[in-house]
């Protein structure tokens, strides 16, 4: 039972943005007859692998595409300062 919950604690917490913070969300598939059925919005995750100038190693975040927007817009390393990754 412990291992289960474990699992499944492991599960959620793996489906966030590194960058942005966007996790899965919860909501309704509603039908044409307006049936409402609980369902996971999960966020557009992809794990890449960016060079850091700053620490001259790669780097494996995984981002939102807001978040890979973010890092071409700041840089990774002024990126990973601001939103205080490791």
């Amino acid at each position: 039972m412990i291992l289960i919950s474990l699992l499944s604690l492991e599960n959620k917490v793996s489906k966030i943005c590194q960058i942005t913070k966007k996790g899965v969300m919860s909501g309704n598939n509603v039908s044409h007859a307006k049936n409402r059925t609980r369902r996971k919005f999960e966020p557009n995750l992809h794990n890449h692998r960016l060079w850091s100038e700053v620490q001259k190693k790669w780097i494996t975040l995984k981002l939102s595409s807001k978040g890979l927007r973010i890092i071409d817009k700041f840089g990774l390393d002024k990126a990973i300062e601001k939103y205080n990754i490791k």
